[in-house]
C-alpha cells in the first residue's frame, strides 16, 4: 500500500472541493494514522471491510483513549477518503459518537454574561469568557485564534476560516484589549492566543471546564451552560 501516493490523491480531492487548509490538514491527518494501521495487514484501501474500520475505531478509544470529537474526526475522514477516491459509500454512521460532548451556552443575557465573568478572576479565563459571550466568537474560532489576529491598531480580531469556510472580523472592545494585554504579558503565548502548557493549541476540553466552573459558580442551574 503506498500510503504516500494514496494521502497525494485524497488531499487533492479535497482541495478540488474547496476545504479549508485547516480542515485538510486535519483529514489527511486521521486517514493517514488509519492506513499506516490498515498497511500491517492490507495491500489495498479496497481490502479494509466495515468490521475492519470498526475495530480501528474501537481501538482508538480503548486503546489511545480519544475523546468524541478525535473520534468524529477518524470516522468523517475514512468516510470522505473512500467516498472521493473509490466512489465507496461505507455504512458507518453508527461509528459516530451518539452525542456531541460541548459544554457551552448557546445563548446568555447581558447580566447572565456580566455574571459569568465577576466570578473569573484568572485573566486567561476571563479573556477566553470575554470571547464566547462578550465578542461572540464560537468555540472553534476561539481555538483556532492566533496572536496575530487580535488587531489593536484597528480595534478588530480577525476570525479566519470560520463558519462555512469564511473570513470575518469581530469588533475588538477596549476592556477586551485591556485584558488580552495583561494576559499575554503574563503568559507570552508564541504562536496561537490561548496555548496549552508544552504549546500548541489550547484543547476544547480545557475551555469546557473554564466554561463549566464559572457557571456553577454563577448560576443555581450549572446546565445553564451546557449546549453548544
Amino acid at each position: 500500500m503506498n500510503i504516500d501516493e494514496l494521502i497525494r490523491q485524497f488531499e487533492n480531492k479535497l482541495v478540488l472541493q474547496r476545504y479549508s487548509t485547516n480542515s485538510i490538514k486535519n483529514y489527511v491527518s486521521a486517514i493517514r494514522g488509519f492506513l499506516e494501521i490498515a498497511s500491517r495487514k492490507f495491500e489495498h484501501p479496497k481490502e479494509i471491510s466495515e468490521d475492519d474500520i470498526e475495530k480501528y475505531i474501537l481501538w482508538k478509544v480503548e486503546k489511545h483513549k480519544i475523546g468524541a470529537s478525535h473520534q468524529r474526526m477518524i470516522v468523517a475522514s475514512v468516510d470522505k477518503f473512500y467516498q472521493l477516491l473509490y466512489n465507496i459509500k461505507l455504512r458507518i454512521k453508527h461509528l459516530y459518537p451518539a452525542r456531541k460532548t460541548r459544554s457551552l451556552p448557546k445563548y446568555l443575557s447581558s447580566q447572565e454574561v456580566k455574571k459569568l465573568l465577576e466570578v473569573v478572576t484568572n485573566v486567561k479565563h476571563l479573556c477566553i469568557l470575554q470571547l464566547l459571550y462578550g465578542a461572540g466568537l464560537r468555540l472553534n474560532e476561539l481555538l483556532n485564534l492566533k496572536v496575530k489576529d487580535i488587531d489593536s491598531d484597528s480595534m478588530l480580531i480577525h476570525v479566519f476560516n470560520a463558519k462555512g469556510n469564511k473570513d470575518r472580523v469581530v469588533m475588538l472592545s477596549r476592556i477586551l484589549l485591556s485584558d488580552l494585554k495583561k494576559y499575554y504579558l503574563k503568559y507570552r503565548p508564541s504562536e496561537y492566543l490561548f496555548e496549552g502548557q508544552k504549546g500548541g493549541r489550547y484543547s476544547e476540553r480545557s475551555v469546557q471546564n473554564i466554561v463549566r466552573n464559572a457557571a456553577q459558580k454563577s448560576f443555581s442551574d450549572p446546565l445553564r451552560c451546557s449546549n453548544i
